[in-house]
């Protein structure tokens, strides 16, 4: 009969029909992945690990350089600030010395004020007294308008100097929040190189320890990582492309000289020397030992003196790397420069065309 009958079997519609053919797509993908036939992603080559390190170290520097100029910004204002304190020390002094004479002025007149000036005239016993009571009255009057006088002018230095110093005082802790910012900065990226180092084969830890660039470039001249000793013509073949050059004064010479006697010290991030040294603090300490004062930073350092071409380099022009310039070194000739690479790495001498060159000054 036909209530007896079984129901009718109807195909797959469309979209039963899509979504069994993805069930099935799905189970065979899980079952090659079961399978191992499966790709896993290629995991980074040293060369690779490298060019992250040298990233890290490329933005830990960037901070590094944000960190030495809002440090300059605390110390000078904690300089001023130290000064107006004193002068506010000093000034309140004065002060307390007007108010006390002040003071003394209006004790003398409270107690010759039971009697009105007139009165005390008139009772004078002779024309002498009345005369001498009449000048005294008119000192009491100047000295008192003198301390009058005086106390408000101290008065006012004082409320000034106060005001000034908590400018400053103001000023001096929005540097430090900055400073802390910018070391954090630098801390995380030094942090994140660390841990991409432990990764690499012992040769690549050595190359980035001796601050070889991740493109491979060989160090120059060196033995051991070190230059044993200044050449004698601080530069005997000078200019990028090579050739005979000498530095450019007397103060050059003496910046060279104290490059490289800095070769193979530490590179410690913040470091101005004689110990240890960060790639502006070597700079700035290099041509302090020639007589000249160089701003704390790579990019105020760069517009410190002469810009300079590439190709007119001579021994101790200061060369800047990167678009933000964040990284000098010192020419020494030969297409050659002194620096202090990064943490890790002490101050050698490079090639300058390990890094991306973006100008040249010459201080003196």
């Amino acid at each position: 009969m036909a209530s007896h009958r079984k129901p009718r079997q109807h195909p797959l519609t469309g979209a039963t029909a899509r979504t069994a053919a993805g069930l099935a797509l799905a189970g065979a993908a899980t079952a090659t992945v079961l399978d191992g036939s499966a790709q896993a992603a290629p995991h980074p080559t040293p060369s690779q690990l490298r060019t992250q390190i040298d990233r890290y170290y490329q933005e830990a520097e960037a901070a590094t350089e944000r960190y030495n100029g809002a440090k300059e910004k605390a110390d000078r204002a904690e300089s001023t600030l130290e000064g107006l304190q004193d002068e506010a020390a000093r000034r309140t002094a004065r002060l307390n010395t007007a108010r006390n004479a002040l003071g003394s002025v209006a004790t003398a007149q409270y107690r010759e004020g039971s009697l009105p000036t007139s009165v005390r005239l008139l009772t004078a016993s002779s024309p002498e007294q009345y005369l001498e009571r009449a000048s005294m009255t008119d000192r009491a009057g100047v000295r008192r308008s003198i301390a009058v006088t005086r106390y408000r002018h101290e008065l006012r230095d004082v409320e000034q100097v106060r005001t000034t110093a908590g400018g400053r005082l103001a000023e001096l802790r929005k540097e430090k929040a900055t400073l802390a910012r910018h070391k954090r900065a630098v801390e995380s990226k030094l942090i994140e190189a660390r841990k991409i180092l432990e990764r690499l084969p012992e040769e690549h830890r050595a190359a980035v320890a001796r601050g070889d660039a991740a493109t491979g470039a060989a160090p120059v001249n060196e033995v051991g990582g070190v230059t044993a000793a200044v050449p004698a013509a601080l530069g005997t073949s000078g200019g990028a492309s090579g050739g005979t050059a000498q530095a450019a004064t007397g103060r050059a010479a003496q910046a060279v000289a104290y490059a490289y006697s800095a070769l193979g010290k530490p590179y410690v991030w913040g470091a101005t020397g004689p110990s240890a040294f960060d790639c502006s603090g070597l700079a700035q300490a290099a041509w302090r030992a020639a007589g000249v004062s160089l701003p704390r930073t790579t990019y105020t350092q760069i517009n410190a003196g002469r810009r300079i071409s590439r190709g007119a380099l001579a021994p101790g022009d200061l060369v800047f790397f990167y678009s933000g310039v964040s990284h000098v070194g010192i020419y020494v000739g030969g297409g050659r420069m002194i620096h202090a690479p990064h943490p890790g790495a002490p101050v050698r001498v490079a090639s300058i065309s390990e890094m991306p060159f973006v100008g040249a000054s010459r201080p003196a």
